[in-house]
């Protein structure tokens, strides 16, 4: 197709172009790969995205195959309304194109953002699978998940006034802290969730399940004072 010139480029003499030798090749699934178009594209990847008043996060997982997504995995913290999104998000992406998910309205701006800098690891050979042989096959992103495939997450709180409280790490939700003598956190008690609803789904009694998951952490025992982080 002739494309249209502006009358000084009519004007000017051809002088013309050295070596074409194309783009520098990327790292993907084992491979080095000269990326010309979107479907030279394969990796499994991570993307971090926030909203406009920063108030929410999101971390989202693509697997792409020859430029489609055949997998995704939509995590959201910290606002209410995101996780309806994500919903949205995780019906919609996979079988496009990844061109085509970036311009996809995802609803949210952490899923947007997330959408573009997942964008930029895998079209820069940045991807988590960018030395793996043929890459990792659809639904190794749940391998980032916890038992009950709930997301790991932490959540914790401190005042300057009253210090430190845990609320919820990886192993689970916590119930209690301990302190020492000088009223420092030496470990803490919780209950795993995703085992606890995993056993009440497989027919143990929700009591039961509860109890048979609690455990400690760190030097615990030894506390000489206990208190609750959410009330005390």
């Amino acid at each position: 197709m002739e494309h249209a010139c502006s009358h000084e480029v009519e004007r000017m003499c051809v002088v013309k172009k050295g070596p074409h030798h194309g783009p520098a090749p990327i790292p993907e699934e084992g491979k080095w790969v000269k990326a010309y178009q979107i479907s030279d594209i394969s990796g499994l990847s991570h993307g971090i995205g926030w909203c406009a008043p920063q108030q929410g996060a999101c971390k989202l997982t693509l697997n792409v195959k020859e430029g489609i997504i055949e997998e995704a995995l939509v995590e959201t913290l910290g606002c209410s309304g995101m996780t309806h999104s994500a919903a949205m998000a995780a019906e919609i992406l996979q079988g496009k194109t990844i061109l085509e998910a970036l311009n996809t309205d995802l609803v949210c701006d952490a899923i947007n953002v997330a959408m573009r800098e997942i964008f930029k690891q895998l079209v820069y050979g940045r991807s988590q699978t960018a030395f793996s042989e043929n890459g990792l096959p659809i639904g190794a992103s749940l391998e980032d998940l916890g038992k009950g495939l709930r997301s790991q997450v932490g959540t914790m709180f401190g005042t300057k006034k009253k210090g430190v409280r845990y609320l919820e790490m990886a192993e689970g939700y916590v119930l209690s802290i301990g302190l020492d003598e000088n009223g420092e956190v030496i470990g803490y008690k919780f209950v795993h969730l995703g085992k606890m609803m995993e056993q009440i789904r497989a027919g143990v009694n929700p009591g039961e399940a509860y109890e048979k998951n609690i455990k400690t952490y760190g030097r615990y025992d030894d506390a000489v004072k206990y208190i609750d982080p959410r009330n005390e």
